[in-house]
């Protein structure tokens, strides 16, 4: 069997986690990480086994590309590698965005004869998934999502890019029926700096729409936690029956479940046409390795 040859962009909690996830999978192998300065592979955790380049162009042929880099920067390396004809899958998380940059990165997928899978995490992603079979169910109803209590680890980059933060976590607190506190907790690097910050995380997308509090701490380390959750729940009609209920529950780390989604995402982008998909259009099967003889007997 020849392996899906990988490359991981960028090597913080995600790149972690998308590696381990490799080495784990039958069909795949790491031919590299990229990093801006190969020079802090070292400081950043990068396993002596990886080759390390400041350019993907460095590691030779590589089928897919993990973009374990912040969401903002992703339509932007995704359409670099794209054009180069390399697969790319990314953990996108702006969920108001995902539409328009799905059509920016579909007409550079098609161009580069290559394929992409945006917003593949837990949410956005298999909660979606989720979300469209509990609507298949019962397409009549409501379906409240809560998250957490648990980093958030889209929040906690977003903080982190804010002038004048040394480090931040940001935990989400459910309050029901989809309704979000966000806990910030960050450290400065000059605290008299702290008004200005506090009004910069609530004044930022990811925070303006949530009642947000900001903690100013003296050691983030401290209160680190990477775990977090999801309470999904359904109540609905299925044809002209009412009260049909359904509720999902788990509780992950959240890196690492993030990764494992991306890797399986890796995978069906080998066995789809050109293109920029989310994980709602990706059959559920090319998500999965082995034969598709084999899975079906299994699952169904």
């Amino acid at each position: 069997m020849q392996k899906i040859k990988s490359a991981i962009i960028g090597y913080g909690n995600i790149g972690k986690g998308v590696y381990e996830a490799i080495i784990s999978s039958p069909d795949m192998e790491a031919v590299g990480v990229v990093l801006r300065n190969a020079n802090n592979a070292k400081e950043k955790g990068v396993p002596s086994e990886l080759t390390v380049a400041e350019h993907i162009a460095d590691l030779g042929a590589v089928d897919v590309a993990f973009l374990c880099v912040p969401s903002r920067e992703v339509p932007g390396v995704a359409d670099e590698l794209l054009a180069r004809g390399i697969n790319t899958v990314d953990s996108y998380d702006i969920h108001h965005n995902i539409y328009d940059v799905q059509q920016k990165l579909a007409k550079t997928a098609k161009e580069g004869n290559a394929v992409a899978i945006i917003a593949a995490g837990w949410d956005p992603g298999t909660d979606s998934m989720l979300r469209c079979i509990l609507e298949a169910a019962a397409p009549k109803g409501l379906t409240y999502t809560n998250f957490g209590p648990g980093m958030s680890m889209g929040h906690t980059v977003a903080v982190k890019a804010i002038p004048g933060v040394k480090k931040a976590l940001s935990v989400t607190i459910p309050l029901g029926t989809s309704i979000h506190r966000r806990m910030v907790y960050v450290e400065l690097h000059d605290k008299n700096k702290a008004a200005e910050v506090t009004q910069a995380i609530k004044n930022d997308p990811y925070f303006v729409n949530d009642e947000t509090h900001v903690h100013i701490v003296d050691d983030v380390d401290a209160l680190q936690d990477k775990g977090h959750g999801v309470n999904m729940v359904r109540k609905g009609v299925s044809g002209t029956t009412d009260n049909q209920l359904f509720e999902f529950n788990m509780r992950v780390n959240n890196p690492a479940l993030t990764a494992q989604v991306m890797v399986s995402c890796g995978r069906a982008t080998m066995r789809q046409a050109a293109g920029c998909y989310t994980m709602i259009e990706i059959p559920m099967i090319d998500l999965l390795a082995g034969e598709r003889e084999g899975i079906i007997r299994r699952m169904v």
